[in-house]
């Protein structure tokens, strides 16, 4: 896993005795992203081709990372086949990313638990896909994780990690540009 930090947050409170802003409420620079990709996609390239692609992982990650430097943004990415690891995962993004793109795989359809992670760090999440679902099996197209997100990007092969992330950068940008308005109104 990319961060060990994971746990449980309280807000730190500022001299005044009031919530002082959390880091990644305040944080200037790169924006930062946490990506996820969930079970089996270990396994990207040799996995079906035929649905998912012939690009690896690995490939993919790389996508990721040259498009994260075109951005200007900082990754940080975290594969797991087991839902407590995701959930871990998404825990140690809050505490660090501003955003989350994520690949839940098959946890998509059943995964109340991954849901409920991404809305109690209440960072901005993009779920992504490879294959689009909603043209695949019924039980393909329900995602539980999908109310939880801001939005999915899904059908486009290795470029839905591209779209979400790009997505994902302008959302940060858009609430970063809105709080500096505010803060200098």
């Amino acid at each position: 896993m990319a961060d060990s930090r994971a746990g449980t947050r309280r807000p730190r409170r500022a001299a005044t005795g009031k919530t002082a802003a959390r880091p990644r409420e305040t944080a200037a620079g790169p924006v930062r992203v946490g990506v996820l990709h969930g079970p089996n996609l270990n396994l990207l390239g040799r996995r079906e081709p035929e649905i998912y692609g012939r690009q690896s992982l690995a490939e993919i990650d790389a996508l990721l990372s040259q498009a994260a430097e075109n951005l200007g943004c900082t990754l940080r990415i975290v594969q797991a086949n087991g839902e407590g690891e995701l959930v871990e995962a998404i825990h140690t993004f809050g505490d660090w990313a501003e955003a989350i793109v994520i690949n839940p795989a098959a946890y998509t359809h059943y995964s109340l638990a991954v849901a409920d992670a991404l809305r109690a760090v209440g960072l901005p999440a993009i779920e992504v896909h490879l294959s689009n679902p909603e043209a695949r099996e019924e039980y393909r197209r329900v995602s539980v994780v999908a109310p939880a997100c801001v939005g999915k990007v899904a059908g486009f092969g290795a470029l839905s990690y591209r779209l979400g992330l790009e997505a994902a950068v302008r959302l940060v940008q858009e609430r970063r540009a809105a709080r500096e308005g505010k803060d200098g109104a």
